[in-house]
């Protein structure tokens, strides 16, 4: 935690000096829906069928196949919404999908276990346990949808509450 609140008072005291550019909202064009390619590790921003930007993506340690219960370590796939915004959460900024839907609710009770929850779009950790090499290259979340942290900001600003997202195969 200190060192988030650290990174927030070097980025706020750079902004107040103005050696960093304030960036706002309104000079983002905004996705209308969102898609994960996971074969191709690809999180497209789109807005009326056009790709407005591109993002190399980190999933799940076991990225192959749609999620079937908690701890399997995959990443979901389906139709979902973008919820709720966490500025403060323990990777740089995330963005939780609305995962799980009731087909994957139905089908892990089927089977006896929890569906999994708290699927995120995501930076990197802000308390890194492999070095940085590790997290550009490697599948390594729980589950989740990894980016860079530059990649995420623009997805954070570019994307609105309830935005549809495809996560195909």
């Amino acid at each position: 935690m200190a060192a988030v609140t650290r990174r927030t008072a070097c980025i706020a005291a750079l902004v107040l000096l103005g050696l960093v550019p304030k960036v706002q909202a309104a000079s983002f064009e905004q996705a209308d829906k969102v898609v994960v390619h996971k074969s191709e590790r690809r999180l497209e921003l789109l807005k009326n069928g056009k790709v407005l930007r591109s993002f190399r993506v980190a999933l799940g340690l076991a990225p192959e196949g749609d999620k079937l219960r908690e701890g399997d370590f995959r990443t979901p796939e389906g139709r979902y919404l973008l919820l709720d915004r966490n500025p403060d959460s323990d990777y740089f900024l995330s963005i939780r999908i609305s995962y799980p839907d009731e087909r994957h609710q139905r089908a892990a009770r089927a089977r006896g276990h929890a569906p999994g929850g708290l699927i995120m779009i995501h930076g990197m950790p802000n308390e890194p346990r492999y070095s940085a090499e590790y997290y550009r290259t490697m599948d390594w979340t729980n589950g989740c949808i990894a980016v860079s942290n530059a990649d995420m900001i623009d997805i954070w600003l570019m994307t609105a509450r309830n935005t549809p997202i495809d996560i195909l195969p």
